[in-house]
């Protein structure tokens, strides 16, 4: 009660910010959904929301400017840099090269799929394999990959107009 008085204007702010973005939220998908209807696709995937979707998108552009889903990641940042010279082949972080923005986004996406509401799917399973390795950033490790597979996964579904399916590697054995 002592702390009321002086913390209600910050709970009455926070409350109208969160309003706010709501709003704006609401308003995003509307345009996404208005002026880019391939985003909806690309929702399919669970922890893919507007905000992914239309950023991944507006970066791309076009979805033939690759002629294999597997050179985004690279494009993006997501692959690891290489520096090998004779025996030695040294394990080296991401290069993030590209849209560093983009590449926060899917790592957020990923660390959903990651995270104990993640849906059960393929990514989730390939993810939870790497941190099941260990090692001391082995969780980072598997964000990363999941992220550059998302970000394959989600060229692939806008180039072939396919529909998602959670378990397709699961289903195919």
């Amino acid at each position: 009660e002592l702390l009321q008085p002086a913390l209600a204007p910050v709970l009455d702010l926070v409350a109208h910010l969160s309003r706010q973005i709501h709003s704006f939220d609401k308003l995003l998908a509307k345009l996404a959904s208005e002026h880019y209807p391939e985003v909806q696709r690309l929702q399919q995937i669970d922890g893919v929301g507007p905000v992914i979707s239309i950023a991944f998108v507006l970066a791309v552009e076009d979805p033939k400017r690759f002629s294999s889903s597997r050179q985004i990641g690279s494009w993006l940042g997501l692959c690891p840099r290489s520096h090998s010279s004779g025996d030695s082949s040294p394990q080296l972080r991401i290069s993030k090269a590209g849209d560093g923005r983009l590449r926060r986004l899917l790592t957020q996406g990923a660390q959903r799929i990651l995270g104990p509401f993640g849906p059960d799917c393929d990514l989730r399973r390939f993810g939870l394999q790497i941190a099941a390795r260990g090692g001391k950033s082995a969780k980072k490790r598997a964000t990363i990959a999941v992220a550059r597979k998302l970000a394959v996964l989600m060229h692939h579904l806008w180039r072939t107009g396919g529909d998602y399916e959670p378990l397709h590697l699961a289903n195919r054995r």
